[in-house]
């Protein structure tokens, strides 16, 4: 079996816990976390440390905290020639510490505590600097996973800054459709299905060939009447933003 060490008590972390207990071929020996409290309901506290110098030996450590802490964390194992690996995606593998074996094991995925995932069908986006420890890394990966990548520093950070335009910048747009609807006492679920549509869609279409709306069509009477409609001025702004952007990314469909 398989025993992995998880560095960290934050969404990634409690996931991988999660989706780790569900295989007979990985025992998560170890969880670090400074409040034990936050991962006591995954697994038994003796499991749960909050010393750098009680962790255990472990076939695979993994560095699940925030982008800024990786540095620190890697720098402070009272270990060396083990294999270590981080989880962020716009972290170099540069950044882990070189007294050990180094790795990347990302998974591409938004994560929140209460929100469940099926990670199956998660990508996870590897790297490491030694082959042995790449095809190692695999074996764990395809455990949990059936979408497994090899994906450089530089090809992750290209993925990273996607994922904040198609999910982080997506989301933010929903809030401002949710606001717009709230002033209006309209109900927000009347647009769902249409979010479930568009997201659909770009299953069997490129995004180019999905993009409909009066942007791409350049009605612009419509675009006129929906910036006077619209008076907060941070909206205003992101609509003639993307609508310019919409025009110049292409001729319409």
């Amino acid at each position: 079996m398989i025993k992995v060490i998880i560095i960290g008590s934050g969404n990634v972390a409690q996931h991988l816990i999660q989706a780790f207990a569900k295989s007979k071929k990985i025992d998560v020996a170890q969880v670090f976390s400074r409040q034990k409290e936050a991962v006591s309901h995954l697994l038994d506290s003796e499991k749960i440390t909050s010393d750098f110098n009680n962790l255990a030996q472990a076939d695979l450590y993994i560095i699940a905290v925030s982008d800024d802490a990786i540095a620190s964390v890697s720098s402070q194992l009272p270990f060396e020639n083990r294999f270590v690996v981080h989880t962020s995606g716009s972290v170099s593998i540069d950044a882990l510490d070189k007294k050990n074996r180094n790795g990347i094991f990302y998974p591409l995925q938004t994560f929140s505590k209460k929100a469940e995932v099926d990670f199956t069908q998660i990508p996870l986006c590897l790297e490491s600097q030694k082959e042995p420890d790449f095809e190692f890394l695999k074996n764990v990966a395809e455990i949990i996973s059936d979408k497994v990548y090899k994906i450089n520093s530089e090809q992750r950070k290209a993925l990273h800054v996607a994922a904040v335009f198609v999910n982080n910048f997506t989301n933010h747009l929903y809030q401002i459709g949710n606001q717009i609807c709230t002033t209006n006492h309209v109900p927000f679920e009347i647009l769902q299905p249409l979010i479930q549509e568009t997201a659909k869609k770009i299953l069997t279409l490129s995004p180019k060939e999905a993009q409909t709306g009066p942007a791409i069509r350049n009605d612009k009477q419509t675009i006129a009447a929906h910036l006077d409609f619209l008076l907060d001025e941070n909206q205003k702004n992101i609509y003639q933003i993307l609508t310019q952007s919409i025009q110049n990314n292409g001729k319409k469909l």
